[in-house]
């Protein structure tokens, strides 16, 4: 799945996320922060090379559930799972730590 351009203010349930099958990474930001505007064209560009990773792009703010679940505190925060389960967490991470986190991930067919 490729990159998802925009962060999305609904946000599924975490019961949604913990349903889901193969590899997700959940981004969670905001289009206004600066972390995460630098993050972007290095985790597009990564993201491009695992097109078998679902991508969702969740807006956070103080009282989102989906966020507090996962208990977000800074931004970026990607939590990768694989089928719901929680795999790696990266916050504030760095063009490197995100590949060495993408490329340590399960293949899974596409």
């Amino acid at each position: 799945m490729p990159f998802s351009p925009y962060y999305s203010e609904v946000e599924p349930t975490r019961g949604q996320i913990d349903e889901m099958a193969g590899l997700v990474l959940l981004e969670f930001g905001a289009s206004w922060c600066g972390h995460c505007l630098a993050l972007e064209p290095d985790l597009k560009k990564s993201l491009a090379q695992r097109r078998d990773i679902q991508h969702l792009r969740i807006a956070d703010g103080r009282g989102k559930p989906l966020g507090r679940s996962f208990r977000v505190k800074l931004w970026p925060t990607l939590i990768l799972l694989h089928d719901g389960q929680v795999i790696a967490e990266l916050v504030r991470p760095t063009a490197a730590e995100v590949e060495r986190a993408l490329a340590a991930l399960p293949a899974t067919d596409e």
